[in-house]
């Protein structure tokens, strides 16, 4: 059971790791894969709504997925989405990339590859992660137009069996730290971590949740 100090605080996380987009039709829309299907129906469910006319699934499998699926996120989510609706000429895949630096690199090789010029995505993660694929995509792609959308959830909406509360707040953990520390290495663009935000993320750590930290 996690204490109510604990939620309190990872709350902080959730709400500091989301953008809060209010999303416009673009050229194009982007699922970067991971374990949560949830992703994927988000990504349906913004394409039948008439945000864009193509939809491009970038995932292979992860250090999570390769133990649970026999295909990669990419061709299960595409699965999800035709089984959404989604005809199957407005879907791309991308199935090569294991994390978000790689979903967009290989994402703009399969574009060249189709002759495909565009200006402007929508990006759909998971919650907890809108904030670190805005400013990974941003370092790599500056010149395009970025909005980011998620699963329409709750921090008490997002657990699921395979996803508990403890798990969840050590995944936001673990993202705050690369936000603050990715810029440095070259992999995302710098992004203002509020006092409130990080004194949350070293009172977390001082609990214990710090299993996907960086070493």
């Amino acid at each position: 059971m996690i204490n109510p100090e604990a939620i309190a605080l990872a709350k902080i996380l959730w709400n500091y790791h989301q953008l809060h987009h209010t999303l416009e039709p673009a050229d194009c829309i982007l699922v970067l894969g991971s374990m949560d299907t949830r992703t994927a129906e988000r990504g349906a469910d913004v394409y039948l709504q008439g945000y864009a006319p193509i939809i491009i699934f970038s995932g292979g499998l992860g250090k999570i997925t390769k133990d649970m699926w026999a295909e990669t996120e990419a061709d299960l989510f595409a699965t999800i989405a035709l089984d959404r609706g989604v005809p199957r000429e407005a879907i791309f895949i991308e199935n090569k990339s294991t994390n978000t630096g790689e979903n967009i690199l290989f994402t703009q090789q399969l574009l060249q590859e189709k002759n495909l010029n565009l200006d402007s995505f929508i990006v759909v993660q998971k919650p907890y992660m809108e904030r670190r694929s805005y400013a990974t995509f941003k370092k790599h792609w500056p010149d395009k137009k970025l909005l980011v959308t998620s699963p329409r959830l709750s921090f008490e909406e997002y657990p699921t069996n395979d996803i508990s509360i403890e798990k969840l707040i050590n995944m936001m953990v673990g993202d705050l730290q690369r936000i603050k520390l990715y810029p440095e290495k070259g992999f995302q663009i710098y992004q203002e971590i509020p006092v409130e935000v990080w004194t949350a993320y070293e009172e977390l750590v001082k609990m214990g949740f710090d299993k996907q930290l960086m070493k």
